[in-house]
C-alpha cells in the first residue's frame, strides 16, 4: 500500500465511523440488551474491503488489549448506552475481544472504595457481555495491602491483570509490591505512560511515566509482564519507541488518538513485531485502520492483532 493510500484510509475510516456512532446512540437505547447492540452494529455504514485493504480484514481476529469502561454501571438504574455502544463498535470492526479498566484519576489519597467501585463497573460489564468484555483491576499502590487484596478479589472474579495510572512514578518503590504480587500471579501490568516536556502537562501529570521508567522497573523486575500503554497517547511516541529498545522485556501497545503513518512501521522497526499489541483506547476505527494499513506480513498482523496478546494470556495457565 502506498503513503497516500494509507493516508487516504485513516481519513475515510474516521468520517464513516463517526457517522456509525451517530448512527449507534440513536439506535441503542440506555436499557438496550443484547440484541439492540446487535442491531447497532447491522445499522453501520457498510464498510467494503476498498481498495488497498487486506481482503477478509473484518473476520481477521483481533484483541483490544487496551480500552475503558467509562461509566458507573453496576448500581441499579445504570445508563449502559456507553458500553453497549463500545461493543458495537467491537463488532463491527471485528474486535473479539475488549480488555478494560476503569482507573480513578484522583491523587494518590483516593480510598480503596473508590478503587472498588470503579472495578466494580467493570466486573458489572465482564458479566453482561461475557466473552467480548475482559477487566484489568486497576489499583493505587498508595493503598498498600488493601491494593493487594483488591488485586486478588478482582482475579478471583475473572480478570486478567492490573492497570496502573498516574499516581506514582512506576519507578517508585511503593509500587513493587504490586509488581511482585503480579508475577506470583502470572498476570499482566498494563501502565499508563506518556513523554511530557510542556511545563503546563508536567505540572499537570508530574508522576506519569515513560519509556525509561518502565525500562527501570523491568529492568528489576525482568521476569514482569509488563505493557506500555498507548504509544500514541502522549507526547512524543518516536522517543518512546526508541527508550523501549535496551529493555527486551516491555510490551507496547498501538492504542492513542494520534494517527501519524509510520507509527506501526516505526514499533517493528526498533523492536520487532512480536513486543506490539493491538489496541485502541477507545479509538477504535483509527487503531484498527493503522494495523491495516502498515507494510506488514500477514503472519506480522496476525500476530500484532492477536497472537502475542494471547501468548501473554497463555502464561498464566502455564
Amino acid at each position: 500500500m502506498t503513503m497516500e493510500n494509507r493516508r487516504t484510509f485513516l481519513r475515510n475510516a474516521g468520517t464513516a465511523f463517526g457517522a456509525f456512532a451517530v448512527a449507534s446512540r440513536n439506535s441503542v437505547a440506555a436499557d438496550a440488551d443484547r440484541d439492540k447492540v446487535e442491531d447497532a452494529e447491522s445499522s453501520m455504514l457498510d464498510w467494503p474491503d476498498g481498495v488497498g485493504l487486506p481482503q477478509g480484514w473484518r473476520q481477521m481476529r483481533k484483541l483490544d488489549a487496551h480500552n475503558h469502561v467509562m461509566q458507573d454501571v453496576h448500581k441499579p438504574q445504570a445508563d449502559w448506552s456507553s458500553v453497549e455502544n463500545l461493543v458495537a463498535a467491537a463488532q463491527a470492526l471485528g474486535i473479539n475481544k475488549l480488555y478494560c479498566s476503569r482507573p480513578v484519576s484522583k491523587g494518590i489519597l483516593a480510598e480503596i472504595a473508590a478503587v472498588r467501585d470503579a472495578n466494580d463497573s467493570v466486573l458489572a460489564a465482564m458479566k453482561r457481555f461475557p466473552g467480548q468484555i475482559e477487566g484489568y483491576c486497576f489499583v493505587q499502590p498508595g493503598n498498600g495491602p488493601a491494593a493487594l487484596d483488591e488485586i486478588e478479589r478482582c482475579l478471583e472474579a475473572g480478570m486478567i491483570g492490573v492497570k496502573l495510572y498516574n499516581q506514582f512514578k512506576y519507578t517508585d518503590p511503593i509500587v513493587f509490591p504490586v509488581v511482585e504480587r503480579c508475577i506470583e500471579r502470572r498476570i499482566p501490568i498494563l501502565g499508563h505512560s506518556a513523554y511530557l516536556t510542556d511545563a503546563k502537562s508536567l505540572a499537570a501529570q508530574p508522576l506519569t511515566s515513560h519509556a525509561l521508567d518502565f525500562c527501570e522497573l523491568s529492568g528489576r523486575y525482568p521476569e514482569l509482564i509488563l505493557i506500555l500503554g498507548h504509544v500514541n497517547g502522549g507526547g512524543d511516541w518516536e522517543w518512546a519507541i526508541k527508550g523501549l529498545r535496551d529493555c527486551p522485556n516491555v510490551y507496547l501497545d498501538t492504542s492513542g488518538s494520534v494517527l501519524e503513518d509510520d507509527t506501526i512501521g516505526r514499533c517493528v522497526l526498533e523492536l520487532g513485531h512480536r513486543r506490539i499489541l493491538f489496541a485502541t483506547d477507545l479509538t477504535m476505527e483509527g487503531g484498527v485502520g493503522k494495523i491495516l494499513s502498515a507494510e506488514l506480513t500477514l503472519q506480522q498482523r496476525e500476530d500484532i492483532f492477536w497472537r502475542n496478546f494471547q501468548g501473554i494470556l497463555d502464561r498464566r495457565a502455564a
